[in-house]
């Protein structure tokens, strides 16, 4: 697929980059002296989909995005349990990013892997290796925001969240990605096909992208259980991993 350069010409993409920036940077983080190692950014493809299976069902029409960032940073967020919260104070030390920005990316990963059945675990350790949990991080395949996503690939479901300014919400972008990562796991039979699919590399052997993913969710699970032994963790299903 030939690379098309990203561009920035609508006034509520650049207000929603501005928003998210400010989140990102807002509040200095305490250093983190036991964190060894940082994910890298991957600048992923995420190329379109033609699903021969049912269609998920359309997301509900979404609040301005603007409105809806401003609303999960200052106020109206909702009560986390106990290892949600320790999730919060865990990945903001270890991405050195303001506390309110990882509230929202916390929130918002489990709200999302309830709605379309995944595990949150998951999709936040999609966002560790995509962006690094940097809200307004841009690949050169012009991929945008946590997940990554190229909006001219998913303006159906970017239209449902309020158009494709939508992308660098941080709200929208996780179910936006979400959903887009579900039906690739259903259109590859297993999850780590899906998670290749989802880096734009299928025909890859090796399954290295997956490979990274799964790994940082099961440092993400090992370091809940260690501080929360009694934490309730989803399950993979047997049935999503690819056979030997």
């Amino acid at each position: 697929m030939r690379p098309v350069p990203a561009r920035h010409t609508a006034v509520a993409g650049v207000a929603l980059a501005g928003l998210a920036a400010a989140l990102y940077l807002a509040h200095p983080i305490e250093p983190s002296a036991a964190d060894d190692a940082g994910a890298n950014t991957a600048a992923c493809l995420h190329v379109p989909l033609e699903l021969a299976v049912e269609a998920l069902p359309a997301a509900p029409k979404a609040p301005n995005p603007v409105a809806r960032a401003r609303k999960f940073s200052v106020s109206g967020q909702p009560t986390l349990d106990e290892t949600q919260r320790f999730l919060v104070r865990h990945l903001s030390r270890r991405f050195q990013i303001a506390r309110e920005t990882v509230r929202t990316i916390v929130t918002e990963a489990y709200r999302a892997g309830e709605s379309v059945g995944l595990d949150p675990l998951l999709l936040l350790a999609v966002i560790s290796v995509e962006s690094s949990f940097n809200p307004v991080a841009e690949s050169v395949m012009g991929a945008k925001g946590l997940m990554q996503i190229i909006p001219r690939y998913h303006l159906a479901k970017l239209e449902a969240h309020g158009g494709e300014s939508a992308v660098l919400d941080p709200v929208s972008n996780i179910h936006v990605g979400a959903r887009i990562l579900k039906e690739y796991i259903a259109r590859m039979g297993s999850l780590e096909g899906g998670l290749q699919f989802y880096n734009g590399a299928a025909e890859d052997p090796s399954f290295k992208y997956a490979g990274r993913v799964l790994a940082e969710h099961q440092r993400l699970r090992r370091t809940l259980q260690q501080a929360h032994p009694e934490a309730p963790l989803r399950a993979v299903d047997p049935g999503a991993s690819r056979s030997a």
